[in-house]
């Protein structure tokens, strides 16, 4: 789908933690783990790299990587 020009994709967009978690458990299937401060924070912590641009986060550089890990590391409160 073309987008108009000078229209953003969400999923580029940096956003806050806060911001990306509601995001992300909001369209997750019911069934998949859901995300959480403290779990987000674990997978920031394990994969550093990918936070080049601080404490920012987008859907379309995370969230595939973060669907890959938080089955095994969802279990932090």
């Amino acid at each position: 789908m073309k987008r108009n020009p000078g229209e953003v994709d969400e999923s580029m967009l940096q956003v806050t933690l806060a911001e990306f978690l509601k995001s992300y458990n909001k369209n997750m299937p019911e069934s998949f783990p859901r995300a959480s401060t403290a779990s987000l924070k674990k997978f920031q912590e394990a994969h550093a790299a990918l936070f080049k641009n601080g404490d920012l986060w987008s859907l379309d550089q995370h969230r595939k990587k973060l669907i890959e890990w938080l089955p095994r590391n969802g279990n932090i409160s």
